[in-house]
């Protein structure tokens, strides 16, 4: 993905402080109280623009989510949307996802959303892949038992290797489609990139996946 810099971004970040949560570690445990309320809580790794969590967001008010993303350029966008709209239930972390367990104690976060993640083809930078077993252990941790993986892609290949990935981590396998947009599932909220992939005739592919450790 080519960034465009937008060098206003960190300053605009820094701004809206009750969207954009500066140093997360701090709020490690304590989630409920930034919300404000015992909800469920639910992230998203990799938010970009944020289309998708702003719509979860809007949609299911009884859920808190929280949009992770790595580039400050990026996030910028989903925060503009939030501001917005002000949505009580939905902040963002302009954080690195492998830091995840610094954020989030053990059994804090219900459910794990992977859309569109980078498919880092190459097999040599296989671990980078956010479906690598690594990965599934930082998600396993913060997760609740028995919580869950929602992956959405339009890669072949990222899919194939996802789901290799969640059995032999030992996930259950639950909603399962290779055409998400030709099939009866219901509800979805689309990102960016699916929009744009969908447009194209292109197939998108996606899973449930739940930690079978309950």
């Amino acid at each position: 993905m080519r960034l465009r810099h937008k060098p206003w971004a960190s300053e605009y970040i820094a701004q809206q402080s009750n969207y954009a949560i500066a140093n997360p570690e701090q709020h490690k445990g304590k989630w409920h109280e930034v919300f404000g309320n015992n909800n469920p809580i639910h992230i998203e790794v990799g938010t970009g623009k944020g289309q998708f969590i702003v719509g979860m967001a809007q949609k299911n008010p009884h859920i808190n989510y929280i949009g992770i993303e790595l580039f400050d350029s990026v996030i910028v966008a989903a925060l503009q949307k939030v501001v917005d709209l002000q949505l009580p239930n939905l902040k963002l972390l302009n954080v690195n996802a492998k830091n995840l367990t610094e954020y989030f104690a053990d059994n804090e976060i219900e459910r794990v959303y992977l859309n569109f993640s980078d498919p880092w083809p190459k097999s040599k930078h296989s671990k980078r892949r956010l479906t690598y077993k690594t990965f599934l252990a930082l998600y396993e941790k913060i997760l609740v038992k028995g919580g869950e993986i929602h992956f959405k892609t339009d890669n072949q290949g990222l899919f194939e290797f996802s789901l290799i990935s969640f059995s032999e981590y030992g996930l259950q396998l639950k909603f399962l489609s290779l055409d998400l947009h030709n099939s009866d599932y219901e509800g979805n909220i689309m990102t960016e990139y699916e929009e744009k992939f969908s447009s194209k005739g292109q197939r998108i592919y996606r899973v449930e996946a739940k930690y079978m450790n309950e």
